[in-house]
């Protein structure tokens, strides 16, 4: 039977997941997952007397994702709406084999989507296990360029245009910010959503008695999760909050990987993507390094609204059992997982090992001859004459130059206006990007000291 279970899944699942995230939500696991939950009910019921103690070694030895028929499972959960239906029918074929006693006390006092949602939760405690490694890994490289390049000076941009001087390290730095707010973002939820799902038929555990209470908490216990206040299979706030989660996540890796291959353009050539033999290359043209990790970000920052979106949309259920919305999360929420684990190592591989051109940093800031100053003569310049009057000023001195090709220091030096209150050293002084990079040293610095004291 493991050979039936043994999946190649997608071709493209290298391209945006990971071995480690993959095989979490593989056929393999999920099966596995739910019949964790199984082994860990029948131990749980018997310590209170609810099924005999005798039950409990069939049904555990039987829990192994090995032992089941995936392919027939896969055909029945088209009759059934779900896979645990038809998995509780292999799993109690397979302990009756063994012990038809033990047989009877399978899947005793849960249903359906005790087990899904619980084998869920168990994947996603593993997911974010993970994804916590891939970003500290991602976090501890984002801190060790923004080191590295806290006083590359380059030019920062709006609308794509070029407005102002930066450097690459407080790039850098914003990065390693914002992931460090995933990072918490991830710590908080964990509690609320690594949580057991064990109500019975309607959420009341009825089945079990006045046992419940405590097989519900043994239950917990045994798998590791909390135990929450009330059984919860329409209310699926955990669920979505991962997935939201899961979303921003990707929507931020997204953004930084956005920036770098606008960055490694041939124009700018200012970024690199680190390569390997084979990596990057086009099936045309030689000469081609492609930012292709990059490129697997940006994919899944593109598909993961989409997914949020469905299962936002499945939170608005029916009553005790939902029609629709809860099984809408089967495909979003493993996609997110592998979309979300892909893009955060692949990122941290690209930050371990980018290369930053320095030359050509400077050299693109210098490619407007310093037009991208002109608001610290605006500002100069104002103390004297006012700032609109100034920037009137600048702004015909800025169009000048692009008509002339002078650069802006030539246009500015050679006009009165400008000579009367501000000498040529003072100009030379003003039209230094090193002089107008503000607070950009101080942030770089505050960032990376608050990820290197709290890791």
């Amino acid at each position: 039977m493991s050979e039936q279970i043994r999946e190649l899944g997608r071709l493209t699942d290298s391209i945006q997941g990971t071995a480690a995230i993959n095989a979490i939500w593989s056929t393999r696991v999920t099966l596995q997952s739910m019949l964790d939950v199984e082994a860990a009910l029948a131990q749980s019921c018997s310590a209170f007397g609810v099924i005999p103690q005798t039950a409990v070694e069939p049904i555990v030895s039987a829990c192994r994702a090995e032992k089941i028929d995936a392919y027939a499972l896969q055909a029945d959960a088209a009759l059934s709406g779900n896979i645990a239906i038809p998995l509780v029918k292999q799993l109690t074929a397979i302990v009756k084999r063994a012990n038809p006693e033990a047989a009877k006390y399978v899947h005793w006092g849960a249903t359906s989507q005790d087990i899904i949602d619980t084998g869920t939760v168990l994947q996603i405690r593993s997911t974010l296990t993970v994804l916590h490694a891939d970003l500290k890994r991602l976090c501890t490289a984002l801190a060790e360029q923004a080191k590295r390049h806290r006083d590359t000076t380059m030019a920062g941009r709006t609308w794509l245009q070029q407005a102002l001087p930066t450097t690459q390290g407080l790039k850098f730095a914003l990065s390693l910010d914002t992931f460090g707010r995933h990072i918490q973002r991830l710590q908080s939820l964990r509690p609320r959503v690594e949580v057991l799902q064990f109500g019975g038929a309607v959420g009341t555990l009825a089945s079990l008695g006045p046992a419940a209470p405590a097989v519900a908490a043994t239950l917990a216990n045994l798998l590791g999760i909390s135990l929450p206040d009330v059984p919860w299979h329409t209310q699926r706030d955990r669920t979505a909050e991962v997935a939201a989660w899961l979303g921003i996540l990707i929507g931020s890796l997204g953004k930084l990987a956005r920036d770098i291959a606008l960055q490694m353009q041939t124009e700018l050539g200012e970024l690199k993507e680190p390569s390997t033999p084979g990596q990057g290359g086009s099936s045309s043209m030689p000469h081609k390094q492609n930012p292709v990790k990059c490129a697997a970000v940006l994919t899944a920052s593109v598909r993961a609204p989409h997914l949020v979106a469905t299962i936002l949309s499945g939170m608005v259920q029916e009553h005790e059992r939902a029609l629709g919305g809860w099984q809408s999360e089967w495909y979003a929420l493993p996609e997110l997982a592998r979309l979300a684990g892909g893009a955060v190592n692949n990122m941290a591989d690209v930050i371990s090992g980018i290369e930053a051109n320095t030359q050509c940093l400077r050299d693109n800031l210098d490619r407007t001859h310093g037009l991208v100053l002109g608001e610290a003569i605006v500002l100069a310049l104002g103390d004297r004459v006012g700032r609109l009057e100034a920037h009137n000023i600048v702004q015909e001195a800025s169009r000048s130059a692009i008509a002339s090709g002078h650069t802006l220091r030539q246009t500015l030096g050679s006009d009165p206006r400008v000579m009367e209150h501000l000498s040529g050293d003072r100009l030379d002084a003003l039209l230094s990007p090193r002089n107008y990079l503000g607070q950009s040293a101080s942030y770089v610095d505050a960032v990376v000291a608050k990820w290197a004291s709290a890791h």
